[in-house]
């Protein structure tokens, strides 16, 4: 899975502890998904995208491997 949290995170000036508190997650947690070693619940991939204020579907990308 891709992810644009990151690039979404610093469009904003947000650190990932803050993302973190926001999405009621641990900081670790966004690092992990930042880099793609995780992939979140439905209910926390919906959180944030709208703490970041995208689209679910612009933030996550699945390619078939």
């Amino acid at each position: 899975m891709q992810t644009k949290i990151r690039e979404c995170r610093q469009k904003l000036a947000m650190t990932q502890g803050e993302l973190a508190e926001r999405a009621g997650v641990r900081r670790e947690t966004i690092v992990h998904l930042e880099k793609g070693k995780y992939n979140p619940s439905l209910k926390l991939g919906f959180t944030l995208a709208k703490i970041l204020k995208i689209p679910v579907e612009e933030l996550f990308s699945f390619e078939d491997e």
